[in-house]
């Protein structure tokens, strides 16, 4: 990033707010409310309680306004994915990417949902959680098992995939700054 380019982004959050809202889906116990508990006081906590239904929290970093809707990953719930990705910034698809056999489901559950016409070009970022754990897939091996090439070239959208570690906060500045930059914003 050239000199000038700094100064105008400066320039630019002196007097510009962003606001972003986003959905963080995925099946259940793939770390959903953990991310959100580690971006907005930085800390986990080990003994979660499984989020029923939908939990929503604000968040500020720096002149950036994140409303993070936290949704319920357990079969009952995902019929709600929908309604609550339509018009958000970015969709946040958590993966626990220590759970092998669990992919093949989350896979599905995120092709059939991006599938919905009313989501097309709302930019997606894959997050495989749990990379402190021994067997958690790479990056690439996440990449590759949940088609996520596909996706991009299907949909057209913009799709990206990091491996993060709640617990460790693997990679969690790397994921804000990413959304920052790449989410459809809502100033």
């Amino acid at each position: 990033m050239g000199l000038w380019e700094s100064f105008l982004n400066w320039l630019r959050s002196l007097f510009f707010k962003q606001e972003m809202e986003l959905s963080l889906i995925g099946l259940q116990n793939a770390g959903k409310t953990s991310l959100v508990n580690v971006i907005a006081t930085g800390g986990y906590t080990e003994d979660m309680i499984p989020t029923v239904g939908f939990n929503m929290r604000k968040v500020s970093k720096g002149n950036v306004t994140i409303k993070l809707w936290d949704l319920g990953g357990q079969p009952r719930f995902r019929s709600m994915w929908e309604r609550y990705c339509r018009g958000v910034s970015a969709i946040v698809y958590v993966v626990d990417a220590a759970d092998r056999d669990t992919i093949p489901i989350s896979k599905s559950e995120l092709h059939d949902l991006l599938g919905k016409p009313s989501l097309n070009g709302i930019p997606l970022l894959v997050l495989g959680n749990k990379i402190d754990k021994e067997n958690a897939l790479s990056m690439q091996a996440l990449s590759e098992q949940m088609d996520l090439a596909r996706l991009a070239e299907r949909d057209s959208r913009e799709v990206c995939c990091y491996t993060i570690s709640c617990k460790n906060s693997t990679n969690i500045n790397d994921v804000i700054n990413w959304l920052i930059k790449h989410s459809k914003t809502k100033s």
